[in-house]
């Protein structure tokens, strides 16, 4: 029975590592098709023409759809955070911004982001609301990513970085595509109950001949953001020579209080010593709302021109709830915002003309709205005589300087607006119409840039026997923006002071000039770059670019860049 149970073992084990070294086999051959694969993978973005990845003059990262079905992250945008070098800021659960090299903030103009080759940011906040107006899961097709520099070949603010999302193509992709998503939040906030968190996305792509197609694109998202609830006082030592800390400080400023900052604090003479105090306030989660909601649809028509030529026409749209954050934190109310694009792309010649607006509905300062609501009961001259008065009468009384403070806030804050009353809610909606904030609180903003740029590959066409005579490879472009502010009044003013609350048009306008060559059996590729800027508020700037990039054999190269560029100030 052993030899014959030693009999039956042996051809099980051989069977078993047979199989194994064959699957070893598989796979390595897969791995090695798929490295291949990978280092011919063509990219646009590092030269603005289509070339292999390794031949890149710059480092690109690439993400399409196997890294996005990989990815365990609620949606494509979140799962670019797990691409090399990629940082990302969240301010909001709908309000996400990417940063590669360099500083950063909750509003990164360093940083520009592509919607198929088409800018996509907020024409007065300088940068995009996340991807409130990009494509939906059901429509990427890939994102490329180029860390650091990239002023030279797309301009003005692309200093931290550059990203292109490219979406589906009706031609090649068509029929109907539904995705629902449902999640819930707020599980472990013991000051809120948990809320549903739900994105619908729908696509619809149709090509009725192979001239012409058109898609169209529509997703609701909806659900409750985080709360902003940090109560840690940024003022803490106001009044430490007299040993008031804590609740007992009269300048408590908590990180989400708003109304008590330094411009609602006074340093009041109180019985013979200086005390800093400060206006009551109000928290964030009392002046506005955490829930998040964005409606985005894109439509796109598309013809073929000829079998190298198309020609298309493209709308985004989205209507947003959501608190955005910069110096201030905002709510953002019934913000609409839209862009227009018509585009031409040849194997030579590529032209855009779009137009990107913003109207900033019904949205609201909440620093002003919590200043703005304590100083409608009461101004901040009654309110600091009345505490100053309360805070005397205790201490001859014999008050504690701690009981004494806490009394003459009580009574100073008699007939403060309380939050949920009904004149509370009153006053809330009549600060949020008024459009100044030294008396309101209302972002009432409308702006609008048209951009039209045009970029030429002369070696592909006109001079392609320059090319074959000389190996040399050129590439041109240029670009014009014009912006079309309407000035709110409060941090936007129009500087031209015999324009003084008009419309204020401010331009700028670029070019560049790219040449690539190859030596030593295209193993050696030398490139050379430079643009020029100009808007109508400064000097021409210069940006020049040299890179290089050696191929020891197709699958090692080495590449080393050098360039320079400028970051203009944004409208805001």
């Amino acid at each position: 029975m052993k030899r014959q149970g030693a009999h039956i073992l042996i051809p099980l084990i051989l069977l078993m590592l047979g199989s194994t070294a064959q699957a070893q086999q598989v796979l390595k051959s897969q791995k090695d098709s798929a490295f291949n694969s990978t280092l011919k993978e063509v990219v646009v973005l590092a030269s603005r023409k289509s070339e292999a990845l390794m031949q890149a003059p710059s480092s690109v990262q690439k993400a399409g759809a196997s890294f996005f079905s990989n990815a365990a992250s609620p949606s494509f945008y979140d799962a670019l955070e797990h691409l090399k070098g990629m940082q990302m800021i969240t301010p909001s659960l709908g309000f996400r911004i990417l940063n590669t090299r360099g500083f950063a903030n909750t509003t990164n103009v360093r940083f520009v982001q592509l919607v198929d080759g088409l800018d996509v940011q907020s024409p007065h906040i300088g940068s995009p609301i996340g991807n409130a107006i990009g494509p939906s899961d059901l429509d990427i097709e890939q994102v490329e990513l180029l860390p650091g520099m990239a002023a030279t070949l797309y301009g003005m603010n692309a200093i931290n970085g550059l990203a292109d999302f490219t979406t589906r193509n009706p031609f090649t992709q068509q029929g109907l595509s539904f995705q629902q998503k449902t999640g819930v939040s707020q599980l472990a906030n013991s000051m809120t109950t948990p809320s549903l968190f739900t994105e619908t996305s729908l696509r619809f792509a149709k090509a009725p001949s192979d001239r012409w197609a058109f898609k169209t694109n529509f997703s609701f998202t909806r659900g409750n953001d985080w709360m902003a609830n940090d109560a840690t006082d940024l003022n803490p030592n106001a009044n430490a020579s007299t040993g008031l800390f804590g609740a007992n400080n009269p300048a408590l400023d908590p990180v989400n209080g708003y109304g008590n900052e330094s411009s609602n604090r006074r340093t009041l003479n109180l019985a013979g010593k200086s005390y800093v105090v400060a206006r009551t306030g109000y928290d964030e989660s009392e002046v506005t709302s955490y829930k998040l909601q964005n409606i985005k649809a894109d439509a796109s028509l598309l013809f073929k021109l000829s079998s190298n030529a198309s020609i298309s026409y493209t709308f985004r749209g989205a209507l947003l709830n959501n608190v955005y954050q910069r110096s201030n934190r905002f709510r953002l109310q019934d913000y609409f915002i839209q862009q227009h694009a018509f585009q031409f792309k040849s194997n030579a010649l590529k032209a855009n003309l779009y137009w990107n607006n913003e109207t900033t509905g019904r949205s609201y300062n909440l620093r002003s709205m919590a200043e703005n609501l304590d100083r409608s009961f009461k101004s901040d001259n009654a309110w600091f005589t009345d505490y100053a008065s309360t805070f005397n009468s205790q201490i001859a009384a014999g008050t504690s300087v701690a009981t004494a403070h806490r009394v003459a806030r009580s009574f100073s804050d008699q007939g403060r607006w309380l939050p949920g009353s009904a004149r509370y809610e009153q006053e809330l909606q009549r600060l949020q119409r008024i459009n100044n904030w030294d008396s309101g609180a209302a972002l009432n903003v409308k702006a609008s840039f048209l951009q039209g740029d045009l970029q030429w590959s002369p070696t592909k066409g006109a001079l392609l026997r320059f090319e074959k005579a000389t190996g040399i490879e050129m590439l041109m472009g240029l670009d014009f923006r014009v912006y079309d502010i309407y000035p709110d009044g409060n941090y936007f003013i129009n500087p031209k002071s015999n324009q003084s609350g008009l419309p204020l048009y401010y331009s700028k306008s670029g070019a560049f000039l790219l040449m690539n060559r190859n030596f030593f059996g295209e193993k050696l590729r030398l490139g050379i770059a430079l643009r020029a800027d100009k808007n109508d508020f400064f000097n021409a700037k210069f940006s020049p670019r040299f890179t290089s990039v050696y191929a020891f054999n197709p699958r090692q190269s080495i590449r080393a860049s050098w360039q320079s560029g400028y970051r203009f100030p944004i409208i805001f």
